[in-house]
């Protein structure tokens, strides 16, 4: 029995310790079954924590198990990209990586069992047919006229299909239930249909393939699992579920739970959607950091730590509803505050000289990695005659609630000493080139006697610095609802123009040579970054992972 201490308590939780007080289980097996069809995104994360964390929790198993029923769809892309996604949060399945495919000689046994039991037919009505016959939801159905087909009829010409001998959308392997049945679902339901196309992990061995409502239940019973959990969606296929566990001869008898999926304000997590932003070019990829993907948010530098916390945030109920993706940023928010080492990086460089400081000067500053923590040490920081300031942090004018420099004025170099603007000298266009300061040498870790310094501003030695680019982002749309929209737009429309801006001529402070890809950091006065794949030897790139402080 788990420990009820170790996690916040819920239904699906209440479910499992029932089960185990009534010995209706033993062990606890869940499983995480994606369709390889796209990268996953914060949803399935959070499907991803609550069926492995079970497992853990339990002291049970989690199975990664590939829906891979539609091979015109999927790829090994995509079964790569899942494993990794798995792995990086933190989890492990149990075993060997399953896949519905290798159970698909099982599959077709129950079907040819069901067609035995009379409880399955071949129809050849159309797919427009079909729907014609299927009903509304204020109608019942009507029977197809091939519902009555003989049982030899039947396997005869389910054989055919499988022996390749009919063309695809010209039969189906349906389940005879009920076409008056006030759900849908099960309304004669397709359980197989021809597909002549190779599959990623069968090759060309199959030209039928099992429908996902069909195999689900087949999976899950073969593999022993116990406690079935998907998202709400398919509350309404669960009767469905129960039929195929009652009519076929299976080892378990699993069950399926329903909980509520991860809906994200701001963003959409539709895979066909998101697939549509990658094919478009409207993304750079399914790992853009602006993607919901669980690759663009790493990308972004989120951590596994900051997504299970936020799942954790988030728990588990039984009614959809939206979360505002201001709890996830202060989930990586309160993670980096506490972990990320600190660093200077100036986005828009402009060029200070300290009149009055040797030419060949260089001096070590010391600044602290963390200054919450002392264990993590100092960087060094080094200071010379001319150094980089942003564009933002001088004014020639300003009143006394400006806290940065201004000509004639004097500001603190952050870790350094305290500069006064004299003069700015002017490109041909006009813009300020330079800032002619000079500094105290007397103020090093204290403040000038008799005056008062405006305030503390970053800065970059213009001589010992790294050359960088840098990516702030913002969120994809601009409608905290993208799905709902206006006749005759689409969630395209609320695209938000400025959700990526490019500093390209950034530089940063020289300790920051040797960061690695994915290596996060606070830049002082900035916000938490991470180092981007596109980064070179001579040229980092940093993403924005979340600004300081809530600003949208």
């Amino acid at each position: 029995m788990t420990d009820q201490n170790a996690a916040p308590t819920n239904f699906i939780r209440q479910l499992i310790d029932r089960d185990l007080a009534e010995g209706r289980q033993r062990k606890v097996v869940t499983r995480f079954p994606p369709e390889p069809n796209g990268y996953l995104h914060i949803g399935h994360a959070k499907s991803i924590c609550l069926n492995f964390g079970l497992a853990v929790d339990y002291q049970g198993e989690c199975n990664l198990r590939f829906d891979d029923t539609n091979p015109e769809k999927e790829s090994e892309e995509y079964v790569s990209a899942i494993q990794r996604d798995v792995s990086w949060l933190g989890f492990q399945w149990a075993g060997e990586v399953r896949y519905a495919s290798g159970y698909f000689e099982q599959i077709h046994d129950c079907a040819v069992e069901l067609i035995n039991k009379g409880l399955a037919y071949v129809d050849e009505l159309s797919a427009e047919q079909m729907r014609e016959y299927r009903g509304t939801l204020k109608e019942p159905g009507k029977p197809s006229p091939f519902r009555d087909r003989s049982v030899a009829e039947n396997l005869a010409m389910f054989a055919k299909m499988r022996a390749g001998d009919v063309d695809e959308g010209k039969a189906v392997l349906r389940a005879k239930i009920d076409m008056a049945s006030p759900n849908i679902n099960m309304r004669d339901p397709v359980l197989y249909r021809v597909r002549k196309v190779s599959h990623h992990q069968t090759g060309d061995k199959w030209c039928i393939y099992p429908m996902y409502d069909f195999t689900h239940p087949i999976s899950d019973a073969l593999e022993g699992i116990t406690h079935s959990l998907c998202t709400l969606e398919f509350e309404a296929h669960r009767p469905l579920y129960d039929w195929v566990i009652e009519h076929c001869t299976l080892p378990a008898q699993p069950k399926q739970t329903e909980f509520a999926r991860l809906n994200l304000n701001y963003t959409v997590t539709s895979k066909r959607k998101l697939k549509q932003l990658v094919d478009e070019g409207h993304v750079s990829g399914w790992d853009d950091p602006r993607m919901p993907t669980i690759a663009g948010l790493r990308r972004r530098g989120y951590t596994p730590a900051s997504l299970r916390k936020f799942c954790d945030m988030v728990g588990v109920a039984r009614a959809d509803s939206i979360v505002d993706m201001g709890m996830l940023e202060s989930a990586i928010r309160d993670d980096l505050n506490q972990n990320a080492p600190r660093a200077f990086c100036v986005l828009r460089p402009v060029k200070v000289v300290i009149e009055n400081w040797d030419a060949d000067k260089v001096e070590i500053l010391n600044g602290p990695v963390h200054p919450q923590n002392e264990a993590m040490g100092t960087r060094p920081i080094p200071m010379t005659r001319e150094v980089f300031i942003d564009r933002e942090d001088f004014l020639e004018e300003a009143d006394k609630k400006y806290k940065r420099l201004v000509l004639g004025d004097e500001v603190r170099l952050r870790y350094g000493y305290v500069i006064r603007a004299n003069e700015v000298i002017r490109d041909a266009s006009g813009e300020i080139s330079e800032i002619r300061c000079s500094y105290d040498p007397d103020t090093l870790g204290k403040n000038p006697e008799g005056r008062k310094v405006r305030g503390v501003i970053h800065w970059v030695s213009a001589s010992r610095h790294v050359a960088c680019e840098v990516r702030l982002y913002d969120r994809l749309f601009t409608e905290a609802n993208p799905d709902k929209t206006e006749e005759g737009k689409t969630f395209l429309d609320s695209i938000n123009p400025k959700s990526l801006t490019v500093f390209a001529d950034a530089v940063a402070e020289e300790s920051l040579a040797s960061a690695e890809v994915a290596q996060g950091f606070q830049f002082e006065r900035e916000g938490y970054f991470a180092v981007d794949p596109d980064s070179s030897a001579d040229r980092k790139v940093f993403n924005l992972t979340v600004g300081l402080k809530e600003s949208f």
